[in-house]
């Protein structure tokens, strides 16, 4: 039998999120205003900071099991702002405090500047209805 590889590891599935993130970030940065649509936007960043943030321990995890503990704390380093800039978002959204929110995203402008977006692929519908899921996510989690 041959070696079994996934082809949709957590490398693929960041990079993936990361450039989700990027569009929505350059979307959010052209609107006026905040409407619907911007909120939707901003659950579905924080929805994107959550899932890069959820594969950096797998990621690490081949490194660790060969004792390359420096590389593994490293690259935990290298990606901790995405759970920093998830609960300040999400700080922002509970409290309602959309005021905030452009200093917040003018923050993370910094950690998209190598993803080139030449022309938005994500449809809109991705992000639809992300704010009333994140709305909605507490109350799911105390059921458990």
């Amino acid at each position: 039998m041959s070696r079994v590889i996934n082809v949709d590891g957590p490398g693929k599935q960041r990079n993936h999120l990361m450039r989700t993130a990027a569009e929505v970030l350059r979307l959010i940065s052209q609107k006026s205003g905040l409407d619907n649509e911007a909120r939707d936007m901003v659950a579905m960043l924080i929805f994107c900071l959550r899932g890069i943030h959820a594969g950096i321990d797998e990621s690490t995890l081949a490194w660790e099991k060969r004792d390359y503990w420096v590389k593994a704390e490293q690259f935990r380093a290298r990606w901790a702002w995405t759970d920093r800039a998830d609960q300040e978002l999400t700080a922002i959204v509970s409290s309602d405090s959309w005021d905030e929110l452009p200093m917040a995203l003018a923050n993370l402008f910094p950690h998209f500047t190598d993803i080139r977006i030449a022309k938005v692929t994500r449809n809109p519908d991705l992000w639809r209805g992300a704010y009333q899921r994140l709305l909605r996510e507490p109350s799911e989690r105390t059921k458990v």
